[in-house]
């Protein structure tokens, strides 16, 4: 399929917290694009608290055994900087004496942009964990040229941390293309707070909330229902899409 003019090349999950949900969504917007008949891309750029791409923790292990397009490749090929303390990049990496090159990231996120479209850059952590002493991941945003999508919790203290991320991202003038709220819990949130919360975020911030994903019992072949808040997005008249001015970011 060609590519759009209105579909970033270059999308980034960013999460209001730590396990909020980025890599699930992540998971799912790659399914969809291949559904569509593009030939996207995951890129994990720092993964923290596992041994290696292949270890259980790995993100981009539970992508590549979920995404039927991935099969038989290596999950090695998704991942920059892999570090074994589950804490944030600038901290995992000084336990282990190495440091992170901005430039490695960049670098590698133009090569995959020629070869692949769109590319899913998954964040690590929320948008102020530091990567390096002088870099936040909502820096990294900047430094990708990525368009990002909010990944947020559906239950309790969503609201707070969700208008604080969209507050981050309106301050350095990065509209993100939505918000979708994810409901993980082996308990469901009750549909009065989850519509209590869709209420205040969207009056607050002025942006709508393009759905919700529930527990999903198949990772490799989630019911149509779980596609619906993506498919809003960058489904066939891709509405959401027309308030990102210059978003496909060439080269």
């Amino acid at each position: 399929m060609e590519k759009s003019s209105k579909l970033p090349n270059r999308l980034i999950v960013t999460g209001t917290d730590t396990g909020v949900g980025k890599t699930v969504l992540s998971l799912l917007l790659m399914q969809f694009f291949f559904a569509e008949g593009f030939n996207p891309f995951y890129l994990k750029p720092f993964q923290t608290g596992c041994i290696d791409p292949y270890d259980a923790e790995s993100d981009a292990r539970f992508i590549y055994k979920n995404v039927g397009h991935l099969k038989g490749k290596d999950p090695a090929d998704s991942i920059t900087y892999c570090f074994l303390n589950p804490k944030a990049p600038l901290f995992a990496s000084r336990n282990e004496k190495r440091d992170i090159d901005i430039k490695v990231i960049q670098d590698t996120v133009v090569d995959k942009s020629k070869a692949y479209f769109p590319l899913i850059i998954e964040s690590a952590g929320g948008l102020y964990v530091p990567v390096t002493e002088d870099i936040m991941m909502v820096d990294i945003i900047k430094l990708t040229g990525a368009v990002p999508i909010i990944a947020a919790r559906a239950g309790l203290g969503t609201i707070n941390h969700t208008l604080l991320t969209v507050e981050a991202l309106e301050k350095r003038k990065i509209p993100p293309v939505g918000i979708i709220l994810i409901d993980s819990g082996e308990i469901p949130t009750e549909q009065q707070m989850i519509s209590e919360n869709i209420e205040a975020i969207e009056k607050v911030s002025g942006i709508k909330i393009c759905g919700v994903i529930g527990r999903i019992k198949d990772f490799s072949c989630p019911e149509d229902e779980y596609y619906a808040p993506v498919r809003k997005i960058f489904g066939k008249d891709r509405g959401n899409l027309s308030q990102i001015q210059g978003s496909t970011v060439q080269g």
